[in-house]
């Protein structure tokens, strides 16, 4: 029996095991839409904005590994799936992306709603190609789904309509999605070099990040050995910070002295699965090795001794034969002490006084301290992504994503949509900023369209933040930056979701136990102090100079005191 592309489109779909798809229905999908209705076995999430409906298929993927399919009508459609598909994409999210096109015989004409989207899509995607004709079926769906899967990344294909309606004479070249693994390391001559480099080096420190997840256990044991400290990166915490004596913190503009301080003091620095994109922290006078699975990635960041390809886990089993036992650990136990050091003093912000405003600080360590041990969280970028990598503990089963290399606002309520319907059982938290959850906030419609038990947790400090901050620290007083927020709880419960309204610091704990224990959406809005500011570990001269001019302004403006508090106290020490 014939069979329309549509149809064949869901058939390969399903035997690749998707789920559901998330996007927002058009007439341009109609062939798709229709066939997921009849079948009833792939799920429909509606949204009410597409590009939502992008980054909770880039969570779905970062947390299960597994293909996850977003779709947009054409045009318009498609194209708001593009800052969604761009997370994805440089997340390493294995996504196909289905992007409808205007009738077959318009395009070319300036039609309503035309679009391009194989140059919309290019630089955002492995493989994007457009299927004109029935003889293109199924090899192009085949080749977008193992491009996605195997290079972990979004591949994208365009389809008209009319197209999607055209029927199948054979699917001669249909087979099974080829799926298989290989096991990726240096070759044995690769590893007795770095052996070699490894076992003259005094002071080494092990730089972390996403590539070594699976790995935890191999890191531990090369930590031991050669007594190393371990650096993570961000995307890098949640798979090496949790049961681990030798994580000395994070670096970066959102890291701690201690982390910094790591990199800064060793004579060898092996960068493991991570491509950490900021040079300015990187040592200068350091001998560095990198090892990646992506080739591409070796030596973009900084000049590199010893580049080689490989798996983290694989690598580092066949490299610890090689290693020699370091009994000096002067360097490992001087950057512990420095980590112990670090934590106690953000710890010490990270605690609550009554009658006073609330330390965000103080809000991430309270939901840190209540959630389970496998909750998951999204973070928004800015920060509500500082606080949570300063003071949300990793634990084994835990996840904590966000759009940490595209560095989008709104991220962080949408993947929890796309993480809660991955993993309806588990605990999703949504770490938001004021300015981030305004920004997609019509889709809080979607949790409550399906009744899914997210928490969304609004850091609400009436600002963008993180914006405000890097125009301190040039000595600019910030501008445009302030926002007029309603009260986000009321809005949440006038639809429906559970609203809980937090102003005073000794309400913290008893509001987020409420809102973890409540089975459905909860929107707990809680107003953080406006001048909090989140320091980096190390200051250049002129961030400092920056901060200076500004501390004066406000001064002399009569709002100085609070800033220079919060200054000397984290900075000045």
């Amino acid at each position: 029996m014939a069979k329309t592309i549509a149809a064949k489109l869901v058939d390969i779909l399903e035997n690749a095991g998707v789920e559901r798809i998330h996007g927002l229905v058009g007439d341009s999908l109609n062939g798709i839409t229709d066939e997921l209705r009849k079948r009833n076995k792939i799920q429909w999430i509606h949204y009410r904005h597409e590009e939502a409906a992008a980054f909770a298929a880039s969570a779905e993927a970062q947390l299960t590994g597994k293909l996850a399919v977003c779709v947009g009508s054409c045009g318009p459609g498609n194209m708001h799936l593009i800052n969604g598909l761009y997370d994805a994409h440089r997340s390493n999210a294995p996504v196909l992306a289905i992007a409808a096109q205007i009738p077959s015989e318009q395009v070319g004409t300036g039609y309503f709603q035309e679009t391009r989207p194989e140059s919309l899509f290019r630089e955002c995607s492995y493989y994007c190609e457009t299927i004109a004709s029935v003889l293109q079926m199924p090899r192009i769906l085949q080749i977008a789904i193992q491009n996605a899967i195997s290079l972990k990344g979004v591949a994208v294909v365009s389809l008209s309509g009319d197209i999607a309606m055209q029927e199948l004479d054979n699917d001669e070249q249909e087979h099974p999605l080829l799926i298989n693994r290989p096991s990726i390391r240096p070759t044995d001559t690769d590893l007795q070099q770095l052996a070699y480099i490894i076992n003259h080096s005094k002071k080494t420190t092990l730089f972390c990040g996403a590539g070594c997840a699976g790995a935890h256990d191999v890191l531990i044991s090369l930590a031991e050995k050669i007594a190393s400290p371990i650096v993570h990166a961000l995307r890098g915490k949640e798979h090496v910070e949790y049961d681990n004596p030798y994580d000395v913190g994070m670096t970066g503009l959102i890291g701690i002295a201690s982390g910094n301080r790591a990199l800064m003091d060793c004579d060898l620095l092996l960068m493991l699965g991570t491509d950490f994109p900021y040079k300015e922290w990187y040592p200068n006078d350091t001998k560095i090795v990198q090892i990646d699975i992506r080739p591409e990635r070796l030596g973009r960041r900084c000049k590199l001794d010893l580049g080689l390809i490989g798996d983290i886990n694989e690598t580092i089993n066949a490299l610890l034969p090689l290693l020699e036992n370091n009994t000096d650990t002067d360097f490992l136990q001087e950057c512990q002490e420095r980590y112990k050091d670090n934590i106690k003093n953000l710890d010490s912000k990270a605690e609550g006084e009554t009658g006073k405003l609330i330390h965000p600080e103080y809000l991430m360590k309270v939901i840190s301290n209540q959630a389970e041990r496998n909750a998951i969280f999204t973070a928004d970028v800015g920060t509500p992504t500082v606080w949570a990598a300063r003071h949300l503990e990793m634990k084994a089963s835990r996840r904590l994503i966000g759009s940490f290399n595209h560095g989008s606002m709104a991220a962080a309520m949408p993947m929890a949509i796309g993480a809660k319907f991955a993993f309806p059982n588990r605990q999703v938290i949504s770490l938001s900023g004021d300015g981030g959850f305004a920004m997609l906030m019509g889709d809080l419609l979607t949790i409550y369209q399906y009744n899914l038990p997210v928490k969304i947790v609004i850091f609400n400090n009436s600002s963008l933040g993180f914006v405000a901050l890097e125009m301190k620290v040039i000595g600019m007083p910030p501008f445009g930056t302030d926002l007029k927020n309603p009260d986000f709880a009321k809005m949440a419960e006038s639809m429906g979701i559970m609203g809980i309204r937090v102003e005073n610091s000794e309400d913290v704990p008893s509001a987020i136990e409420k809102a973890l224990a409540h089975n459905g959406p909860v929107l707990v809005d809680v107003l953080t102090n406006p001048t909090e500011l989140s320091m980096p570990p190390k200051i250049e001269i002129g961030q400092a100079k920056g901060f200076g001019i500004y501390m004066i302004k406000q001064t002399l403006l009569g709002d100085g005191k609070e800033v220079w508090d919060t200054i000397s106290t984290n900075f000045l020490k």
